[in-house]
């Protein structure tokens, strides 16, 4: 089903088109939401308003992107929302299922000291939580998406420089922070 005719079936109300959508998108958004809250309960709680929005909206869908790059701004901006609207509670105690999970491409770390593993793990999250909101954005789709330099220029719509300068600020804010790390 092309791009175009999904979203025509899912402005027509087609079922069809609904189940193609989740089916094709569903670990994507969940991942995407994922790199952002942390949580398997809240990723999926998002991920559901992520198509419930797309579904409901989209008339809302401007045909010079890809569906794809659609769904990752909804997701975002659904999952900063939520992060938004529930700053008082925080996630860090599943922090560890997080970075051992094997989610977002990545395979569970070998842990020779669980106490400490745990502690420095917990540590990178927070850091990486901690980088202004592009940086954040930039860098989840970038090292935990895997997503290329050019994908994450799109779904940010910016310019591809601008993606390079933000990764690359978040990288030294990264390291300044993991060097305070190391010396403690």
């Amino acid at each position: 089903m092309t791009d175009t005719e999904l979203i025509q079936g899912l402005i027509n109300g087609d079922q069809r088109a609904g189940r193609f959508l989740v089916d094709e998108y569903q670990i994507m958004v969940y991942n995407t939401c994922y790199s952002f809250l942390h949580n398997v309960h809240n990723a999926e709680d998002v991920t559901q308003d992520v198509f419930i929005e797309a579904i409901k909206h989209a008339s809302r869908f401007r045909a010079e992107a890809k569906v794809s790059t659609w769904l990752y701004r909804i997701a975002i901006n659904r999952s900063l929302n939520y992060i938004r609207n529930n700053r008082k509670r925080r996630f860090w105690h599943e922090i560890d299922e997080f970075l051992n999970s094997g989610k977002a491409g990545h395979e569970p770390v070998e842990v020779n000291d669980p106490v400490e593993e745990s502690e420095k793990k917990s540590f990178i999250a927070r850091a990486i939580d901690a980088l202004p909101k592009n940086q954040r954005i930039a860098f989840s789709l970038n090292k935990l998406e895997g997503l290329s330099y050019a994908q994450v220029a799109e779904i940010m719509e910016l310019k591809l420089p601008a993606v390079e300068s933000l990764l690359h600020r978040a990288k030294m804010n990264l390291q300044k922070k993991l060097k305070s790390y190391h010396e403690i």
